[in-house]
C-alpha cells in the first residue's frame, strides 16, 4: 500500500512539473487594442487658427498740421456718416523765440513803427500840398472868367490839384501798408501762453467727421497733442461685416479652392459656424514659426455665413477648411498604420492571430485614412502596434479597467 502511495505521489509531482514547463514554454498572447475598418462618410480638412477682421476698415487721419483736441469717443461707440465728429484740430501755438530771434523781430517791429510815423508825416505834407493846389485852382478859375489867364493855365492848375489828391491816396495806402507790416512784426513776437490755453475768440477748429456708419474699432490718438498731416486718429468699421483670415503653409494653400466649405469652431459660442472660402491670396509671405523655422505662408480669406453679435474684430477662431469628402469611403484609423519596407501596412486580427497586410491608402484626415486596397469592410485591425508584435503573433484584446 505504501508503495502505491509513493508512486501516486511521484506521478502527481511529475504532472505538476510538466504542467509548469508547459505553461512556461507556451506562446503568450500579446495584449492589443483593436478597431474595425468601416465604410462611411469621410471628410478631410486643414485645421488652422484664424483671426476675424472687419472687411472695410476706415482709418481716420489728420488732414493738416495742428493741435488735436482730446478724443472723447471710446471703442465700440456707434458713429453716423457725415454727422459724428471724430476729432477737432486747432491751429498750432506759436513757437518759442530765442534771444537773437526775439531781438531781430523787435528791431523789425520798431522799424515798421517808424515807417508808419514817416508815412503819416508824408500824408500831412501831401494834404498841405493839396490844399495849396486847390487854392491855386480856385484862384485860376476866377481869373479865367475875366480872361486874365488862359485856359491852359487853368487846366495846369487843375492837374496839379488832382496830382496832389492822388498823392494823398498813395500816402494813405502807404500808411495802411506800414501798419500791416507793423502788425505782422508784432504778431511774430507773440509767445505761447504759460498754461497752453487758447484764446476763446481764436478761429475755430477743423472738425473731422465719420466717413461711414459703424463703430469705433480703435482710438489711436486719444490725448490732446500736436499732430502732423497723416497722423492716425481712429479706425472705424462695421462689425457686422466680418471676414476671417487664416494663414496656411503654401503647400496646404495649394490644396484649397475658392468656394470650399469651412467649419468654424472655438470662437466662444456653443455652436459651430459655417463659412465659405472667398479668396486665396496669390502671394505668399515669410513667417518664422515658434521653432524658429522660416515658413512660406498664404492668407486664406473666409466669409462666415452668419455673424453672431458676440463675434467682433480681431477675435481668434479655429477654421476647418474642407479639401476632400466622400460619402462612402472605406477608412481605417491612422493609429493602426505603420511603414513596413517602405509601404503602408496594418496588422489584421484573424483567429486571434496578427496578420501583416500591406495596403494602399488615399486621403488622410486627422484620425482616419482612406483605404483603396488591401482591406475590406468590418475587418479588425490592431491599434498602436509595437515592436513585440510580429506577423502571426497570438493576440488578445487588452482588458480595460472599469
Amino acid at each position: 500500500m505504501r508503495i502505491w502511495i509513493k508512486r501516486l505521489g511521484l506521478l502527481a509531482l511529475v504532472l505538476v512539473i510538466g504542467a509548469g514547463f508547459y505553461l512556461a514554454m507556451r506562446e503568450q498572447p500579446v495584449p492589443v487594442d483593436i478597431a474595425t475598418v468601416t465604410a462611411g462618410p469621410m471628410t478631410v480638412t486643414i485645421d488652422e487658427e484664424g483671426v476675424t477682421r472687419v472687411k472695410d476698415v476706415y482709418a481716420v487721419s489728420s488732414p493738416i498740421a495742428g493741435h488735436l483736441d482730446r478724443t472723447t469717443l471710446d471703442e465700440g461707440e456707434p458713429v453716423k456718416a457725415n454727422e459724428t465728429v471724430i476729432a477737432s484740430i486747432h491751429p498750432l501755438d506759436p513757437p518759442f523765440l530765442d534771444q537773437r530771434t526775439r531781438a531781430e523781430l523787435t528791431a523789425a517791429a520798431e522799424a515798421a513803427r517808424s515807417a508808419v510815423a514817416l508815412a503819416k508825416v508824408e500824408l500831412q505834407r501831401a494834404r498841405t500840398a493839396h490844399e495849396l493846389a486847390s487854392s491855386n485852382y480856385e484862384r485860376a478859375a476866377k481869373l479865367e472868367k475875366t480872361n486874365t489867364i488862359s485856359i491852359s493855365q487853368l487846366e495846369r492848375a487843375y492837374s496839379e490839384m488832382q496830382l496832389e489828391k492822388a498823392q494823398i491816396d498813395a500816402t494813405e495806402a502807404t500808411i495802411r501798408l506800414r501798419e500791416a507790416e507793423l502788425a505782422s512784426a508784432e504778431a511774430r513776437l507773440q509767445q505761447p501762453t504759460s498754461d497752453g490755453a487758447r484764446q476763446a475768440d481764436q478761429d475755430c477748429c477743423v472738425s473731422i467727421v465719420a466717413p461711414i456708419d459703424g463703430v469705433i474699432l480703435k482710438v489711436l490718438a486719444r490725448s490732446e497733442q500736436a499732430v502732423s498731416p497723416g497722423t492716425l486718429i481712429a479706425e472705424i468699421g462695421d462689425p457686422e461685416n466680418l471676414e476671417i483670415v487664416v494663414d496656411l503653409l503654401s503647400s496646404d494653400a495649394a490644396k484649397i479652392r475658392a468656394g470650399a466649405n469651412v467649419r468654424i469652431t472655438d470662437w466662444g459660442g456653443s455652436s459651430d459656424l459655417q463659412g465659405i472660402v472667398r479668396r486665396i491670396e496669390p502671394a505668399a509671405f515669410t513667417k518664422v514659426s515658434s521653432l524658429g523655422i522660416e515658413e512660406q505662408r498664404v492668407n486664406i480669406v473666409i466669409d462666415p455665413l452668419t455673424v453672431p453679435p458676440a463675434l467682433g474684430h480681431g477675435y481668434r477662431v479655429l477654421a476647418h477648411i474642407r479639401t476632400w469628402e466622400n460619402d462612402h469611403a472605406l477608412q481605417a484609423p491612422i493609429s493602426a498604420l505603420f511603414r513596413s519596407n517602405g509601404e503602408w501596412s496594418v496588422f489584421m486580427v484573424e483567429s486571434d492571430r496578427a496578420v501583416l497586410r500591406r495596403i494602399t491608402i488615399g486621403q488622410m484626415s486627422d484620425s482616419h485614412a482612406e483605404v483603396l486596397d488591401g482591406l475590406s469592410d468590418a475587418t479588425s485591425v490592431v491599434l498602436y502596434p509595437n515592436d513585440v508584435l510580429k506577423d502571426g503573433s497570438l493576440v488578445e484584446m487588452r482588458s480595460t479597467s472599469p
